[in-house]
């Protein structure tokens, strides 16, 4: 990976570090929020026979990882391309 200038490295590791923050946000609200803090809500709705936060806190807050992983591939693909530091 070669940048053009540190300006350019710069910006390049804000963007990058302001994407990670965002999806750690949302999989600390999902894991900790809906599986901890709102249980007793939650529990009042029903998946699969499953109280919804006793299911969030199983289930919910791993395929939500899941899916933030492929959403932070994707997003930093488009980052790479944009800096013009994509491998090929």
């Amino acid at each position: 990976m070669a940048f053009e200038s540190k300006e350019q490295a710069k910006a390049y590791w804000k963007e990058n570090l302001s994407t990670m923050a965002y999806l750690l946000t949302i999989w600390f609200m999902v894991s900790f929020g809906a599986g901890i803090l709102f249980v007793d809500v939650l529990n009042n709705f029903q998946i699969g026979g499953f109280k919804l936060g006793f299911w969030f806190s199983q289930q919910g807050s791993i395929y939500t990882f899941v899916v933030l992983i492929f959403v932070y591939v994707v997003r930093m693909n488009a980052l790479d391309r944009k800096f013009n530091v994509q491998e090929d």
